[in-house]
């Protein structure tokens, strides 16, 4: 397979219903809608899990911080297993009961929210559900797309499928807050809970993919992941760029942000609109790729990632909020190209029996130093200062984008 490109740095321009022609074909527009549908429901879900957790007895930021806690452990202990069964069993099949167990465990606690007899110790246990499902599902989304549409539509797919994430993190938390104002966040933990039976259904009705090869066993198979990883460098390469780029910037980044925007930049309300504009310039980007696939699309994904060095830059120089929002809303589209054509590239050039794993050993790599971050981005922030810390990670994620793209592997790369 190959990514269709032109001798220019940008592909020829589609017309509007060309780019669209993703949507055409049944089966991805089935997926798309139930993904769409399961994204809204997450990106409600935080809030409502932890205005729910503040309300319980015992209940209080350190309680809240446990469940998150759990839920991110769950996902990482999971996500290597999930890679290695979607490989074995087919992509469709696991994210089917990766699915269930989500469903089922935001039932559990909306029935408990409702019947006010939920416990921190069930809120853990549900998240760790949670995370479960979360793992299982993720590396099969790599897998399954490829299927869902031909070779010439897949980076369409990928950008439609950016683009609903980006809307869910922009509506999520805005309906989660007005329903929990009208109602309780036991109605936002039911309604994500639907979210997620709306996926089930969607995933039922796609026809069951074949697994590429019967299991050898799990370390036979994981080991064999890990050498298809490990032989391509533009692969590593990028996962160990994106890595110490959640740990070195971005992490100071969301912790640090909000204690800012309460001292600089007007509190809660503008620091909401500065994530606010982040997503809506993820759907931007996502729009703007539609029909437009660089020649080079790896090195232009990892050209990409320089955008999110801009908001944590707007920050650390104290600029007001206009600025610091347009950082954010640059900084989204940035987000969107890096994502949509790292994942294309990975799904044209990786084969297809591995992919699954492949893109667990992925995101494991990407996020695992995410929580180390956030742990320490507080206590070094009162050493050296939130404005040092910040100016420090701008400063690493510019040169680490540089010398990814110095690598010939990513700047020449090209799909063959």
């Amino acid at each position: 397979m190959t990514l269709r490109t032109q001798p220019s740095a940008v592909s020829t321009p589609r017309t509007a219903a060309h780019r669209l022609r993703a949507v055409r074909h049944s089966r991805f527009r089935r997926f798309l809608v139930g993904q769409s549908t399961s994204l809204l429901g997450s990106g409600m879900n935080t809030i409502a899990t932890s205005f729910a957790v503040l309300q319980l007895p015992g209940g209080g930021v350190d309680a809240v911080g446990v469940v998150m806690a759990a839920r991110i452990l769950a996902v990482l202990i999971v996500l290597v297993l999930g890679g290695v069964f979607t490989d074995r069993l087919g992509a469709r099949a696991v994210m089917l009961t990766a699915d269930l167990l989500r469903f089922a465990s935001q039932g559990v606690l909306a029935v408990l929210l409702f019947t006010h007899s939920a416990r921190i110790w069930e809120v853990v246990a549900l998240a760790m559900v949670l995370g479960i499902g979360e793992g299982g599902f993720s590396p099969g989304l790599t897998a399954l797309v490829p299927g869902l549409v031909p070779a010439d539509d897949l980076a369409d797919a990928n950008a439609l499928l950016q683009i609903a994430q980006a809307a869910a993190s922009v509506a999520g938390p805005g309906l989660a807050g007005l329903l929990i104002a009208v109602s309780d966040a036991g109605t936002v933990v039911a309604v994500d809970a639907v979210s997620y039976g709306v996926s089930v259904l969607a995933l039922a009705g796609l026809p069951l993919s074949q697994p590429a090869a019967p299991g050898r066993g799990l370390f036979t198979d994981l080991g064999r992941g890990w050498k298809e990883f490990t032989s391509r460098t533009w692969l590593w390469a990028t996962t160990l760029h994106i890595s110490l780029f959640n740990f070195v910037l971005w992490a100071p980044f969301l912790v640090l942000g909000p204690t800012l925007a309460q001292q600089r930049l007007g509190g809660a309300r503008a620091w909401g609109l500065v994530l606010a504009l982040y997503g809506i310039g993820s759907i931007v980007g996502g729009l703007a790729l539609l029909g437009r696939i660089p020649s080079r699309a790896l090195a232009w994904s990892m050209a990409a990632s320089a955008g999110w060095a801009i908001p944590a830059a707007a920050l650390a120089a104290r600029v007001p909020l206009a600025w610091v929002a347009a950082a954010a809303l640059l900084a989204g589209g940035g987000a969107a190209v890096c994502e949509t054509l790292l994942t294309t590239v990975i799904q044209h050039e990786v084969p297809a029996d591995v992919r699954g794993r492949i893109s667990a050993f992925g995101g494991l790599g990407s996020f695992a130093l995410g929580p180390l971050g956030l742990a320490l981005a507080g206590p070094v922030s009162g050493v050296m200062g939130a404005d040092r810390l910040l100016g420090l990670g701008v400063l690493w994620q510019l040169t680490a984008v540089a010398v990814v793209l110095a690598l010939p592997s990513v700047r020449r790369h090209e799909a063959k």
